[in-house]
């Protein structure tokens, strides 16, 4: 059975002499895996286009439970990734997080939209990367079914919480003097209100906010160690991305 479908490039592996193993985040059909033989040789014509970080139109052959790429075309090839390597190791992050959470033969077009707008802003460096990275992180928290409560204080029920705190365990704000327990941080307060954007805005006005300073510092961190303390595993592509973060 063939079909013709867009597919981003989540991950690549080189298999035997000049096959690639793909993992795809496919418009169809979700994450799925697939063989791209011969991606390796000078010649092929599906090279360009079943890289890692690409955004591509492909033709793709189903037989006994398995996926082998029969034809490829680059839509997006995100060139501006591959001039940056922090840039690069952000968008793999990207991309390992959407490989963690996404479900397998699951077509999911929030997902995969989140993931296209997302690396589509870092290549061409439209915000701040610490913007991109903290809003991704948190839009895919709330796909995923942890989405934060940001509306008010989860104590006192008040809409601005006076000096905001975020509880990394639970999802949930909450005034400073209301509750301060361990699992919670600082949370400036045009942080919180750049959360409820993140949270509420639709897909193409996600980075449609304006922070820096204190407020982007908290934001990241807060954003970054919600996404790790929910999803209860590390990521390599993380931690080689903040080899190169300004510190």
């Amino acid at each position: 059975m063939f079909e013709t479908t867009k597919a981003l490039v989540l991950r690549e592996v080189k298999y035997k002499e000049a096959d690639r193993i793909l993992t795809l985040f496919t418009a169809d059909n979700g994450k799925i895996t697939a063989k791209a033989r011969g991606a390796l040789r000078k010649s092929s014509k599906t090279a360009a286009a079943t890289q890692q970080l690409c955004y591509s139109d492909m033709t793709l052959f189903f037989n006994k439970g398995k996926w082998t790429v029969n034809e490829a075309s680059v839509i997006e090839p995100f060139d501006g990734l591959k001039n940056d390597i922090a840039h690069f190791a952000l968008g793999s992050y990207f991309a390992e997080c959407v490989e963690a959470l996404g479900v397998e033969d699951q077509k999911d077009a929030a997902l995969l939209s989140l993931a296209l707008n997302s690396l589509y802003a870092l290549s061409r460096s439209l915000h701040d990367e610490r913007k991109i990275k903290a809003a991704f992180e948190l839009r895919l928290m709330s796909l995923s079914g942890y989405r934060p409560a940001a509306e008010r204080c989860a104590v006192c029920g008040a809409e601005e919480p006076e000096r905001p705190m975020f509880d990394l365990l639970d999802g949930t704000i909450s005034c400073r003097k209301c509750r301060a327990r361990g699992s919670a941080v600082t949370l400036e307060p045009d942080a919180l209100a750049a959360m409820r954007h993140i949270l509420a805005a639709p897909p193409k006005q996600l980075f449609s906010f304006d922070l820096e300073g204190e407020g982007l510092i908290s934001l990241s961190y807060a954003a970054e160690n919600y996404f790790l303390m929910q999803t209860e595993r590390s990521f390599g592509t993380l931690d080689y991305y903040k080899q190169f973060v300004k510190r």
